[in-house]
């Protein structure tokens, strides 16, 4: 019989051969003890804002920065989106509608979302997310806290890595963001 060892190293799924001992509670333990996690970062887009605001926003952003003291990775992750829901409710949103104003600019809408849905676009959401390591939880939490409170000040919001989180930047680093499949976006 074959010690574990070397069925991880013959087994032909990536599971086998990947460090992960467990995802749980917005974290990734690894077969080393330390644990894996990090801040998802909610977008804001900084170019709507005024120049004076924006600079101060990349300021604050660059104090943050400097102000982690242990390596951490910066991790932009984009998501396919299914607008199939959203399609549908603009749909019936146009058939049970009588003006015929309306009736056009729902029918531009859908036109426009399906011109998104062509092979020229490619509709994703972004996420953004700074990942760390600790072995030990009660610094872990700490690191946290400092993150969403330092991103906070920077006018940024931000919360822990949830499972899903962990799974999706697993998947796109293990398969480069290529033949995912998710549900829809909108509820």
């Amino acid at each position: 019989m074959k010690n574990s060892e070397e069925m991880k190293n013959s087994s032909k799924f990536t599971e086998a051969w990947l460090p992960v001992k467990q995802i749980m509670n917005g974290m990734i333990q690894l077969d080393s003890g330390y644990y894996v996690t990090g801040v998802k970062i909610h977008p804001r887009n900084i170019f709507i804002l005024d120049t004076q605001a924006q600079q101060a926003m990349v300021y604050n952003l660059r104090n943050f920065y400097n102000t982690i003291d242990y390596e951490f990775w910066l991790i932009i992750a984009d998501r396919p989106v299914d607008i199939n829901l959203y399609l549908a409710e603009l749909q019936k949103m146009y058939n049970n509608s009588s003006n015929n104003e309306i009736r056009k600019l729902i029918l531009q809408d859908i036109n426009k979302a399906n011109s998104f849905m062509s092979e020229e676009y490619n509709v994703v959401d972004t996420e953004y997310y700074l990942i760390f390591q600790e072995k030990k939880l009660e610094i872990l939490q700490k690191k946290l806290h400092n993150m969403i409170s330092g991103l906070a000040n920077c006018g940024l919001q931000a919360s822990q890595t949830s499972n899903n989180d962990l799974r999706i930047i697993l998947d796109n680093l293990l398969n480069g963001g290529e033949a995912i499949n998710f549900g829809t976006v909108m509820s």
